[in-house]
């Protein structure tokens, strides 16, 4: 099969962090059409190696795609933590923080992370960012009060480092978009965020918000494919070594 070159990139992607997964693993299938590319080769090397693995997926179309490629499931509520969960993005940068939620899978998104001891997050070089906000951010909010709700989160933008405060309801054709949750999802048209953990912060406090797209901090590794199959790594520097080379850098 000729693949194009985004994915051919997603792909590489996706094949080098199967490299992660070990025998005996519980391991978060995330949500996307590079997540999707990890799905299908976990399964193809479950079957080849015989892999004692159990999976939990993070949205109903990875439940799909897993049932589709024969890669059986574990509720999450029978495993509790994870050893690693692979997922995709919307966008990712420097410091490895992320906007997702693209695919409104955003809330077991994070569940998932944060019972993982290892985020590994796949993706094309389109992805990388030099600061987020481009792809609008998803937050996911409980239908009542959701017009209350909205201006709430348009409130909050009122402060925050960004160029743009433009909010909308996502829609599924005539309707507003329900999540695997029944809840429905404001995007915000943000262009750049100055301050992804202020935002996020502020987010959580509303009433209402159940979850928003921001990642911060989450993710230990972003894999970044190339379209002539190759990849490369790119780690999250901890917290005390950043200012530590900050500080060396004055």
């Amino acid at each position: 099969m000729s693949l194009t070159p985004a994915d051919a990139a997603k792909r590489a992607a996706a094949a080098r962090a199967l490299r992660m997964v070990e025998d005996g693993m519980h391991v978060g299938l995330g949500t996307g059409s590079t997540a999707a590319w990890f799905v299908r080769l976990l399964a193809e090397r479950r079957e080849a190696e015989g892999l004692g693995l159990k999976c939990v997926a993070t949205s109903s179309a990875t439940t799909a795609l897993a049932a589709e490629v024969g890669l059986p499931l574990t509720p999450v509520e029978e495993i509790g933590a994870l050893d690693i969960t692979v997922d995709g993005a919307d966008e990712f940068d420097g410091a490895l923080n992320l906007i997702k939620g693209g695919g409104a899978a955003l809330l077991q998104e994070k569940i998932i992370a944060a019972a993982s001891a290892r985020l590994i997050i796949v993706a094309d070089a389109g992805k990388q960012v030099a600061t987020l906000g481009a792809f609008p951010l998803p937050v996911e909010v409980v239908r009542f009060g959701a017009s209350v709700t909205r201006r709430s989160v348009e409130a909050v933008l009122t402060d925050m480092d960004v160029d743009a405060r433009r909010v909308t309801l996502r829609m599924n054709g005539d309707g507003p978009l329900v999540t695997d949750e029944a809840h429905h999802i404001l995007d915000l048209h943000l262009e750049r965020i100055g301050d992804p953990a202020a935002l996020a912060a502020a987010l959580n406090a509303v009433p209402g918000v159940v979850e928003h797209g921001l990642f911060i901090g989450m993710a230990e590794a972003v894999i970044v494919g190339e379209p002539d199959g190759g990849a490369r790594v790119m780690r999250r520097v901890p917290v005390a070594l950043a200012e530590e080379m900050r500080g060396e850098d004055a």
